[in-house]
């Protein structure tokens, strides 16, 4: 897709989405990174009923490293690989503890050495708690930039570079909240809303 054509469609989609930002409620980056892991393959709005009595439990890196993953997944137990997803932020906790006196890094490499932390996690937390432009690629990203024509891949990290590539830098995380949006809103999975949809003119599903 040319790059003008790219613009035109970022910019209806930042029109339309004008509140796009990162649905996990959090008040500081030890509890994003937390909320981040818990989200893999279960719902931004499930994870939020759960964290809060989470983070009352465990206000910090050193409560919950030092918590039983047992009684850590009984407070998670709602969402799905609840028991391994405990097991992985005691894990990644005791990290942060141990390693960083209760921070969270901000470099992208000790990030994913973090038990738990994957790709899509470590630009979450460097875009949304740091403020650096990345690209997350979770379901919605991946389906929507591939539907639209923004890259044409068969996985998410091939997807994450075609839209690095593509995008102006300044755009990455801004692109990143509006695709989510835009796939929670109207280009669902099952059924697309096209005819409602913002950027039906210049969709390449729809040409």
């Amino acid at each position: 897709m040319e790059r003008e054509k790219i613009s035109r469609i970022l910019d209806i989609l930042e029109e339309t989405y004008p509140d796009a930002e990162c649905a996990l409620h959090h008040q500081n980056v030890f509890q994003l990174i937390v909320a981040v892991a818990l989200s893999a393959q279960t719902t931004d709005k499930s994870v939020n009923q759960v964290t809060p009595a989470l983070f009352a439990a465990y206000p910090d890196a050193f409560a919950l490293g030092k918590a039983d993953p047992e009684e850590v997944s009984e407070y998670i137990r709602r969402i799905g690989m609840y028991r391994t997803k405990a097991k992985n932020i005691v894990s990644m906790a005791r990290t942060l503890a141990e390693k960083y006196d209760g921070q969270v890094p901000d470099d992208y490499d000790r990030l994913i050495e973090l038990p738990g932390v994957g790709r899509k996690t470590a630009n979450v937390v460097l875009s949304v708690g740091f403020g650096r432009q990345r690209i997350a690629v979770d379901t919605h990203v991946f389906r929507v930039a591939n539907r639209i024509g923004l890259v044409c891949e068969k996985d998410v990290l091939k997807t994450e570079l075609a839209l690095m590539e593509n995008i102006p830098q300044e755009r990455w995380s801004r692109t990143h909240h509006s695709l989510i949006f835009h796939g929670r809103n109207c280009c669902t999975a099952r059924k697309p809303d096209c005819e409602g949809c913002s950027i039906r003119e210049l969709c390449e599903k729809h040409l």
